[in-house]
């Protein structure tokens, strides 16, 4: 175990209740520096609102810590800009007034050809990257991305793993990540975190390709009965 310095966040006995449903019950788990921990589970399992409850937008019952000096970025799945007349660098510039090319470079786009274009024109990994670009301007510590590559192409969305891997490692950034692929999940993320209202699993994310924890994680759900650790 490491000391409290190794954590970015720790949560603990998170609870939510909209409408008289429960959406999340009990949820505890910690967040390490430098890790990226992806949340997995089936729909309607609560895993984006977990990020708004992390985000102070949703009323909860628990507690939730984070470091001291933290600095979130938050790029959600969906974003419509169908009929939004803003240029890439109006859409950055309401978030910061620096660092719009270095953003823009350091998730793969040529900040020249692409600052005055409109949102609306864009592709969808175009669209992607823009929203990272927005989610790291002013250079957080810690990112949540709800499906990150959501509308990509196949080659796009490995792309933008690699890309998010790059600069995770390069500023020891540490990455919650909302997720539905196996893949991804094995190859970039360190932890894995199954929520089904409650959590069901929590492990190394290499353990996705054991045939028991698959069991365990998509059959019939059982809570833990203690707080998930990494060991």
């Amino acid at each position: 175990m490491g000391g409290q310095s190794d954590y970015l966040l720790k949560v603990s006995n998170v609870s939510v209740e909209l409408a008289n449903q429960t959406i999340l019950d009990n949820v505890s788990f910690k967040l390490k520096r430098g890790t990226t921990l992806a949340i997995v589970g089936p729909n309607g399992a609560g895993k984006t609102t977990l990020f708004r409850v992390l985000l102070n937008l949703v009323p909860h019952t628990g507690k939730i810590v984070w470091s001291d000096h933290v600095k979130i970025g938050y790029v959600p799945q969906i974003l419509s800009v169908k009929d939004i007349p803003i240029s890439v660098k109006e859409f950055l510039s309401i978030r910061s007034s620096s660092n719009l090319e270095s953003s823009l470079n350091s998730v793969g786009l040529d900040s020249r050809s692409i600052m005055n274009k409109s949102l609306s024109v864009l592709s969808g990994g175009q669209l992607r990257r823009v929203l990272i670009a927005w989610a790291i301007i002013d250079k957080p510590n810690v990112l949540l991305f709800d499906e990150p590559t959501s509308g990509v192409d196949v080659g796009g969305e490995e792309a933008i793993y690699q890309m998010l891997k790059r600069l995770t490692r390069e500023n020891e950034i540490a990455l919650l990540l909302i997720t539905h692929d196996i893949h991804i999940i094995r190859e970039y993320s360190d932890y894995m975190l199954v929520l089904n209202k409650c959590v069901t699993f929590f492990g190394e994310s290499k353990e996705i390709t054991n045939p028991d924890t698959q069991k365990l994680i998509f059959g019939e759900p059982v809570c833990l009965e203690r707080e998930p650790d990494y060991g």
